[in-house]
């Protein structure tokens, strides 16, 4: 695991723990929209990249993603850094994009500190692109805190049409990304747009994350 990296605002009420999918880095450009919009509502985000991506950056070379179940020892090793660090205000939302999404719910799936509040996945992977037979509610299922599915209508990893009534426990909720891919884009012909829909992500998470954050004093 490779150390966090920070994005705030001058006065954050909560904490989100951003983990990177299994193809692209924690400063891709969908990690530095997300990490910068959320930051701009009220959140400090922590990122960190996984042993194997890590490895990516310093050799140059292509290694291949573990199973996500076995990263969940990464993540929980992202967690205590986060907690213990300066940066860290608030509750603390554990989530990630597509697979950091999914090993943020299997690690959810056991007890956490108490200052883990819900787990936000960001284009949750239900299933390999045109393998729908393949879906994967069992971390949504078994999940211990509330989870928020922020998915693109036409995400190639379980589209609304696929997933939308699937069985995913009592915990989770999901948020529709208007006309969004996997990265939330829409197609050149709807009237949605990429920043629109991107900032719509942002919206969902931050009043997921600040539901559990202490109300704002009047003075």
């Amino acid at each position: 695991m490779t150390d966090l990296i920070w994005t705030r605002p001058d006065a954050p009420r909560a904490t989100l723990l951003l983990a990177h999918g299994a193809g692209a880095p924690m400063d891709s450009a969908f990690m530095n929209r997300i990490a910068d919009g959320l930051a701009e509502r009220g959140l400090s985000v922590a990122r960190f990249e996984f042993g194997y991506m890590a490895k990516r950056r310093t050799t140059g070379k292509k290694y291949p993603p573990p199973k996500a179940e076995k990263l969940s020892g990464e993540f929980r090793a992202a967690i205590e850094t986060a907690l213990a660090a300066p940066e860290r205000v608030g509750p603390l939302v554990v989530g990630g994009k597509s697979m950091g999404g999914r090993v943020a719910a299997i690690t959810a799936g056991e007890a956490l500190d108490p200052a883990i509040v819900g787990v936000a996945c960001l284009g949750y992977p239900f299933h390999g692109p045109g393998r729908p037979e393949e879906i994967r509610l069992e971390p949504l299922q078994k999940g211990l805190l509330p989870i928020l599915i922020v998915q693109g209508e036409r995400d190639e990893f379980g589209s609304r049409a696929e997933v939308e009534t699937a069985d995913v426990g009592t915990r989770a909720r999901f948020v529709w990304i208007e006309d969004g891919s996997h990265d939330f884009g829409p197609r050149g012909s709807s009237p949605a747009t990429l920043k629109g829909n991107v900032a719509a992500a942002c919206d969902a998470v931050a009043a997921f994350a600040l539901a559990f954050a202490a109300p704002i004093e009047a003075d």
